[in-house]
């Protein structure tokens, strides 16, 4: 439970129908199993004291005697234990019965939930034995104990801030207006479900939808522990359809029709730094609700939970295509709404041989085909100088011909030479001034291109640069539109991949495999043997460490600790610790010393759920200090 994670479990134990003893015992058995596993939430099904399928059974007083019985004598068992436990049965109270939740921990009945919504249609009849819950909160007394009755309770952990848990009974997620959704307002970062829903052709799917919905719009953490094996099959099949979501990202579910029992590690800090993001939450406080403490022991959850390595990247094939083809369409119609605006009908480009470069005229070669311009209307300009390679030469004017544009080259090693003599620049000196020199003057040619043919300069630099800075002020990080300003570096690759395998055009796909080959290199240092000898990832780190790193600190608001944790387990095998810890404090030192240039930079699209504009998600100063960042690394190793 450090750093916000805690184990939760979604458990579908085989009971027996009216065979509360019996069904105490499973429950019990697979309570030891989940809190073996480390599990601190755990959730059984609705009814699973009794069984769901009881009928008029239900209006037994010898079955509820019995569940009341065993219920106490689960509830004794879970003491020396500090998990939350949910376990459904039928409970009278003054003269009426209702579907109930209880909520047990250490040895004691913290208190009651009972269901809101009683279905009575189709296949349901509920309603010819429960009640509908009451939402005002009152006292229910059992064996001389007063336990909190009522829809409007959450279950408060005062030790662990963010932990905050809320109650829903199967129906209760199916209607226009679920409890869950005053529970999240007021509150509950976890959302939990004691379910016995039944299969029939397509629910599952649907089922599934409505878990990850709830968890998306709620921001919350979802608990989903539905009824199976055991139950009567007279006339319906329940499937024991376990699930676990956060966010509106399925994090665990089960096969249907095998009593599995599903973890899922929720992440509260992330859960809290959403809401404090969207500031959509909390509102006036609710008299009728009450909340009712309890107390965890804080230890390190062992994680089970995977984080992708490339968090920008769906895994999925097909997934990932249908990304590709939809940020292809947002960059290029951001470029075209520019265009329309302008009434220009000319561009250019500096082309380098590169990804960037490579994409950004993709792009811009969309946009002129969805205007009806013509191609020969983007100039893509060539600008040779110390560190150009062959090799890179090469394809910039195969890929500037191959998709009918100008092309026009502009040797730049005079200009620059007679900059360095201007300002008393020693070109053997490859410093940082030999280096920005040419991106400068690359930029100073393209505009002055621009000028001549009236038309905009479209920037190449991606948010993986931006987020570390990695682009000369005033050189390269200068255009009119920047296209590739809201996709990351490791994305970029996939884009330009994708737009290979789809063109249908041998000549172009050759030549954009071969950039993808290609190592990333700004090629302002000579190459060597007529090699790059510049290598971008050498100097400032892995862009897939960069940009994981990216995503978790910006997106998620994880602090550098919690960063470094779960790049450890998403890049075991591959990195060593003492690698991760180097590139992450280079990208802490970098992300903050290099905010001015973010600052001032050009228009462009934003593609996904982060983005670094100044004027849209990050609004941060030029100043700001990174110390209390990179005091959490130290010694973390």
């Amino acid at each position: 439970m450090q750093q916000g994670f805690i184990k939760t479990a979604a458990v579908t134990p085989k009971i027996r129908v009216a065979d509360p003893a019996y069904n105490a015992q499973v429950i019990l058995e697979k309570l030891e199993e989940a809190w073996e596993h480390g599990a601190r939430i755990i959730v059984f099904p609705e009814l699973c004291l009794t069984g769901y399928t009881c009928g008029d059974l239900f209006l037994q007083q010898k079955l509820l005697e019995e569940a009341k019985r065993q219920l106490l004598l689960i509830a004794n068992a879970t003491e020396g234990k500090d998990a939350l436990v949910m376990v459904g049965l039928p409970l009278e109270r003054d003269g009426r019965l209702y579907n109930v939740a209880a909520v047990l921990q250490d040895g004691a009945i913290l208190g009651m939930v009972p269901k809101s919504n009683i279905p009575s249609y189709a296949e349901f009849y509920e309603g010819r034995h429960f009640s509908q819950g009451n939402a005002q909160v009152v006292s229910y007394y059992l064996e001389g104990e007063e336990i909190p009755f009522g829809t409007n309770l959450l279950f408060e952990c005062m030790n662990l801030p963010g932990l905050t848990v809320g109650c829903e009974i199967c129906e209760d997620l199916w209607v226009a207006s679920p409890p869950g959704t005053n529970h999240g307002l007021m509150g509950a970062s976890v959302i939990v479900n004691l379910s016995a829903s039944n299969e029939t052709v397509g629910k599952g799917e649907y089922r599934e939808l409505l878990v990850r919905s709830a968890s998306a719009r709620l921001i919350c953490g979802y608990i989903y522990a539905s009824a199976g094996e055991g139950e009567s099959t007279q006339d319906l099949v329940f499937g024991g359809h376990n699930l676990i979501a956060e966010n509106g990202v399925i994090l665990a579910q089960s096969k249907r029709f095998t009593g599995e029992t599903v973890y899922g590690d929720l992440d509260l800090q992330r859960i809290a730094a959403e809401r404090r993001r969207m500031g959509t939450f909390g509102k006036e406080p609710d008299l009728s609700y009450v909340a009712v403490p309890f107390k965890l022991n804080i230890m390190e959850t062992k994680l089970e939970r995977s984080f992708e390595r490339m968090p920008f990247v769906p895994k999925d094939q097909a997934a990932r295509n249908k990304r590709c083809e939809e940020i292809l369409s947002i960059q290029a119609f951001g470029l075209k709404k520019r265009y329309e605006h302008t009434g220009l009908k000319t561009a250019v480009i500096g082309v380098s041989g590169g990804l960037d470069s490579t994409l950004a005229l993709l792009i811009t070669v969309r946009t002129f085909d969805m205007l009806g311009l013509d191609r020969r209307g983007i100039t893509a300009v060539t600008m040779p100088c110390f560190g150009t390679t062959d090799r890179t030469y090469e394809n910039a004017c195969r890929l500037a011909k191959t998709l009918n544009t100008t092309l026009r080259e502009v040797d730049i090693r005079d200009a620059v030479l007679i900059h360095f003599r201007d300002i008393g620049q020693d070109q053997k000196n490859h410093d940082i001034t030999y280096e920005n020199g040419q991106a400068r003057e690359r930029t100073q040619v393209l505009m002055d291109i621009a000028n001549q043919q009236n038309g905009l300069v479209i920037g190449t630099g991606d948010m993986s640069e931006l987020a570390l800075g990695w682009a000369t002020y005033n050189g390269d990080h200068m255009s009119m539109y920047g296209v590739n300003a809201g996709v990351p570096k490791t994305l970029v690759r996939h884009l330009v991949k994708y737009y290979a395998d789809t063109c249908g055009d041998e000549a172009l796909a050759a030549v954009l495999l071969d950039v993808l080959d290609t190592p990333v290199s700004p090629e302002l240092l000579p190459p060597v043997d007529g090699v790059i000898s510049q290598k971008t990832e050498d100097l400032v780190g892995p862009y897939e460490l960069h940009d994981f790193f990216l995503y978790y600190m910006l997106r998620c608001g994880f602090p550098p600790a919690k960063v470094y944790r779960v790049a450890k387990k998403a890049f075991q095998g591959s990195y060593d610790n003492e690698t991760i810890l180097k590139w992450l404090k280079t990208f802490y030192r970098r992300f903050f010393g290099q905010q001015f240039k973010r600052s001032c930079l050009p228009d462009g699209p934003k593609v996904g759920s982060v983005a670094l504009s100044p004027r849209g998600d990050l609004r941060m100063p030029s100043d700001a200090s990174a110390q209390i960042w990179l005091k959490e690394l130290e010694g973390l190793l």
